[in-house]
């Protein structure tokens, strides 16, 4: 929603000072000028990244269509998850997570976070770092570092629609050029012709020039600003369950891990103790007690 409210904020302020200022809109529709310049950036990112490149940014933007998916109910779902399993394994020993992370689509404690479940990238990460800890001989340091690289490779996958659009975003003001010089081109072929035609040329020209500059500044950049946003709260997301498993795996008791989980959450999603302790009690699984 966002992403269409932006676009009309921007093409709108645009168009009303256009117009304000005399112009009319027909000078603007100038279509070979669309075609020369989204054309050649459809082809440069073909050119960088394959037709994978392109399914990515289709599929990065249909996310800016959505509303945001990260809030405080969000966070406070995941805490009472990991609390759930937290408790399970003290009160019937680590082993007994080993049939939830090996068949994670019928396990009863993730059936009841579909949040959490319908992610596969996050019920992935951790029922993988899980099944460390419970198989257990690998030391305690080297499963912090095995989520941390593991994190990384999401991360950077995640950033490579944002990556692609701020290419695009840079190079669009070329390409207006570009279309510009083109349309000098054909300007000077119909010199000694009438006046009219020859404004109506160089006007074609300049709007190349503008619409390069237009898409870079007030479409691509912005979105490609959008998509790393996206990235980095899917990221930040991930390492409060690292720390709330890190935490686990060095042995220490299940509220401590949630309230060191909850202390790594950004402020403005961050339950207080109180209202995290509330909504666990209040499904049956305290963290106090």
């Amino acid at each position: 929603m966002s992403l269409i409210v932006g676009l009309i904020i921007v093409l709108g302020a645009m168009l009303t000072g256009y117009l304000m200022e005399g112009g009319s809109i027909g000078p603007l529709l100038q279509i070979a000028e669309f075609i020369i310049i989204g054309g050649a950036a459809f082809g440069a990112v073909i050119i960088g990244n394959g037709f994978v490149g392109v399914q990515k940014v289709l599929t990065g933007i249909q996310t800016m269509l959505k509303p945001r998916e990260f809030n405080q109910s969000k966070y406070l779902e995941q805490l009472e998850m990991l609390y759930a399993i937290f408790d399970l394994a003290r009160r019937e020993g680590v082993l007994v997570l080993e049939q939830h992370t090996d068949n994670p689509a019928n396990s009863e404690i993730f059936k009841r976070f579909p949040g959490i479940s319908e992610n596969p990238r996050t019920i992935s990460f951790i029922c993988d770092s899980l099944r460390m800890i419970v198989v257990g001989g690998v030391a305690d340091t080297e499963i912090a570092k095995l989520m941390d690289d593991d994190l990384d490779i999401m991360d950077e996958e995640a950033m490579i629609p944002s990556t692609i659009l701020s290419t695009v975003g840079d190079s669009l003001p070329g390409y207006g050029i570009v279309a510009a010089v083109l349309g000098i081109v054909i300007t000077m072929q119909a010199i000694g012709g009438p006046p009219e035609t020859i404004g109506h040329k160089v006007a074609a020209a300049l709007v190349g020039t503008f619409l390069g500059v237009l898409l870079a500044y007030g479409v691509a950049n912005p979105m490609a600003k959008n998509l790393e946003n996206q990235a980095r709260e899917q990221d930040i997301y991930l390492r409060v369950i690292r720390y709330a498993l890190d935490a686990f795996a060095h042995g220490y008791a299940a509220k401590n891990c949630i309230e060191i989980a909850r202390r790594h959450i950004p402020p403005r999603f961050r339950p207080s103790f109180d209202d995290m302790d509330k909504l666990l009690s209040a499904k049956g699984t305290s963290a106090t007690g």
